[in-house]
């Protein structure tokens, strides 16, 4: 008589148990089953789809038969894989927002992330400035026509090479406080950074190499509250 499956094969490809009783489960199956439940979890705290779910379910459960990150928590692992999971379907979180819903740090997440992309020999798209702006703009309650002109900015930055080897989420925060600078719904560099998972000193050193060539970087039909040249120096 053959018995109930045990280890990865319990499960299909996303994570979905096949076998309802946890007492016929082996060690591994219940430590998988774990570390799904924690990426439903982190992913429901975020509001994120259940593809994205799908997807990290089925990222971890590869990492996980190929025993290629031993050393390294599950919880971990199962955070580097949302980050992945977001960032290959087109909605990218920062590690700040992921950091915010797991139990791991920044730096270790970033060090999964890395280990999982050589050990899955697969990649991801670079993100750009652009995938966080409507969200960051969204989160610090600031109008369409700020939103716009920050997507502007960092867009034109970019294309002038003004801020080479810059992360696309300092550059978007420095452009949001450019943008938000010179209207009327003025943030600070912290309200900004604290959304974007950016320090200050990051914000700043940013804008100081967009700032010089502000009269370039805002939208043509900009209703400017504070004129580009009264805009903080910094």
């Amino acid at each position: 008589m053959i018995g109930k499956g045990t280890g990865a094969a319990s499960f299909d490809e996303f994570g979905n148990s096949k076998y309802q009783n946890r007492r016929t489960m082996s060690s591994s199956d219940r430590a998988m089953m774990n570390a799904f439940k924690e990426i439903t979890n982190m992913a429901d705290r975020i509001n994120l789809p259940r593809n994205i779910v799908d997807r990290t379910n089925n990222l971890f459960k590869q990492v996980y038969e190929q025993k290629s990150l031993k050393g390294r928590s599950n919880d971990a692992i199962a955070s580097a894989c949302l980050y992945i999971a977001c960032r290959q379907e087109g909605v990218p979180r920062t590690f700040k927002e992921i950091c915010a819903v797991s139990r791991i740090s920044k730096k270790e997440i970033g060090r999964c992330f890395k280990l999982i992309l050589k050990a899955l020999e697969t990649s991801v798209d670079l993100i750009t400035t652009g995938d966080f702006m409507s969200r960051f703009c969204s989160n610090l309650g600031l109008p369409k026509q700020v939103q716009m002109a920050a997507t502007h900015i960092a867009r034109k930055a970019v294309e002038l090479d003004l801020v080479p080897g810059r992360s696309p989420i300092s550059v978007a925060a420095a452009a949001i406080y450019m943008a938000s600078q010179a209207s009327a719904e003025k943030r600070t560099q912290k309200e900004i950074g604290d959304i974007a998972g950016v320090a200050d000193v990051t914000i700043r050193q940013s804008y100081r190499l967009i700032y010089p060539r502000a009269p370039d970087l805002f939208p043509a039909d900009f209703k400017f509250d504070t004129p580009v040249d009264k805009l903080p120096q910094l």
